[in-house]
């Protein structure tokens, strides 16, 4: 994979190709792998997407401890009562992120992309996407691959674990890789690409995982939902040609300090934010394991 986005552009930009060949490229020269390997390993991944951000908007999908569920098919249907503020592109895009994080508190399979904490974000923006533009699953995989670059390069330079960074490194770094995957799909240069991923990640700097009861359930979804539409808005900023004033190495760089400057409370342990609010405290791993409904 690629280490800095400089160099990735430096190879697009010379050899007049977009992120998601060149990463297919560097696959095969890292590997000795032929490019249909890669290729078929990727629309294995994005079947799992579908299926995962369809299932909870489709049936109600609650979660093994029973502190959410439902939300998915709840904004699903909001869609169509004619009192949304959102657009139904958005309205569907969330809806399929709180869907793929349900299916995962429900012990259901799902991609980690980049983490089961953030599972949402990426299936949810490419799914609602090939919907609205009537892409077929293989135009997909390109999503995917710009989507691995960016999700590579947080991971090799910072961190995606939120025990590590705080939400922001999970749900900022599956933002970013949505955000550049809809920018490819979308028909966008790559440094547009780029430039979105550094915007998901800016808007969101700072995040703290504070996880009720040490689950990724509650505000995870949530943040799978705001995560989403945070990857489109950045998107559209890029391709709007609205640059991002610091390079995304720098970016990503300045989202590692800031979760090394968080107290471990914020980061993924329960035991700050939300987590420990009166009402938040209550819910335990024990009192919620099988069917344990709140407070």
């Amino acid at each position: 994979m690629f280490n800095k986005s400089e160099v990735l552009l430096e190879i697009c930009h010379d050899e007049n190709i977009n992120i998601s060949e060149a990463v297919l490229r560097k696959q095969v020269e890292d590997t000795g792998k032929d490019r249909d390997y890669f290729i078929e390993r990727f629309r294995e991944s994005y079947q799992v997407m579908k299926e995962s951000s369809t299932r909870g908007i489709e049936n109600e999908v609650i979660t093994m401890s029973g502190i959410t569920g439902g939300n998915g098919k709840r904004v699903n249907d909001y869609r169509s009562s004619g009192k949304a503020v959102s657009d139904d592109f958005v309205l569907e895009a969330m809806a399929r992120a709180l869907s793929t994080l349900e299916v995962n508190g429900a012990m259901g399979k799902i991609v980690a992309a980049p983490t089961a904490g953030a599972s949402g974000i990426l299936p949810a923006a490419l799914v609602t996407f090939q919907n609205k533009k009537g892409l077929t699953d293989d135009e997909m995989i390109n999503g995917l691959l710009t989507a691995s670059a960016i999700g590579g390069m947080i991971a090799m330079n910072a961190t995606i674990s939120g025990a590590e960074g705080g939400c922001q490194a999970e749900t900022g770094a599956a933002s970013a890789m949505a955000a550049a995957a809809l920018v490819e799909l979308n028909g966008g240069s790559v440094d547009e690409a780029i430039n979105a991923a550094s915007f998901a990640i800016i808007n969101i700097l700072g995040l703290v995982c504070d996880p009720i009861a040490g689950l990724v359930e509650f505000p995870c979804a949530l943040r799978n939902a705001s995560g989403v539409t945070n990857a489109i808005i950045s998107c559209d900023l890029a391709m709007a040609g609205v640059k991002s004033i610091i390079p995304f190495d720098e970016v990503v760089e300045a989202m590692y300090s800031v979760g090394n400057s968080l107290p471990a409370s914020l980061r993924e342990t329960a035991l700050g934010g939300l987590a420990i609010t009166p009402t938040g405290s209550k819910f335990t791993v024990s009192s919620c394991s099988g069917a344990c409904t709140g407070i």
